[in-house]
């Protein structure tokens, strides 16, 4: 992640691991905390306010939360950008997202798939990775990921790991990777994760041919 090549930069000693683990922990307390979830963040506003400052809360209007989410991410965590940004940001993890959820609006099937889902059942406890979305169709489980292939590879590498431990616990499963572009043969980057996908049955759709992949899923999604 940008963020955690950021932070290395400003903060060599940094505990990584740490940081890392923050998500899991947060969203354990959260989901401790929903039946008195303002008094847990007004808690949290006492006992980080030294280190971090809350803002105050207010209320957003969306159709799709995920997205919302992902928005005020950019808007507020990601590192800046400062040329191409609009450009950039639809080849990122995030903006293939963003065009995952459209076309599965647009299909019909969106709210038949599972957003965000936990992996740590099949690695193990405390793993904060979350596959992008998950469905089910004619007894398989599906599982589809962005993957930026002008990112660094290792999201790939943990992808392809993953899909091994899943494999290894679900008889049938299927995944993908839909990617901002189409692997280049003569990228060697491109190559590496097209061959180590393919070592793990993962099929690799591009963002222009998602329509496509979306539509095979469509009859069938439960």
């Amino acid at each position: 992640m940008n963020e955690f090549a950021r932070i290395r930069r400003l903060h060599p000693s940094a505990d990584e691991h740490l940081l890392r683990a923050l998500q899991a922990d947060f969203e354990a307390q959260l989901a401790a905390h929903q039946d008195g979830l303002s008094g847990y963040i007004a808690q949290l506003d006492q006992t980080l306010s030294n280190v971090l400052q809350l803002s105050p809360q207010r209320g957003v209007l969306a159709e799709d939360l995920d997205a919302e989410v992902d928005r005020l991410y950019r808007d507020h965590v990601e590192p800046p950008r400062y040329r191409g940004a609009a450009a950039e940001a639809a080849n990122t993890p995030t903006g293939i997202r963003t065009r995952i959820t459209q076309v599965f609006r647009s299909a019909g099937i969106l709210r038949r798939v599972e957003r965000r889902f936990p992996v740590d059942a099949f690695t193990y406890p405390g793993d904060p990775l979350r596959l992008d979305y998950s469905y089910r169709r004619n007894g398989t489980r599906g599982f589809v990921q962005a993957l930026a292939l002008g990112r660094d590879p290792v999201q790939a590498k943990v992808l392809a790991y993953t899909a091994e431990r899943i494999r290894a616990k679900l008889e049938k499963t299927e995944f993908a990777a839909v990617t901002e572009t189409r692997p280049l043969p003569d990228n060697e980057r491109h190559q590496f994760v097209v061959r180590l996908l393919g070592d793990q049955g993962i099929e690799l759709v591009p963002v222009a041919g998602l329509e496509g992949f979306v539509s095979r899923l469509t009859s069938t999604i439960q």
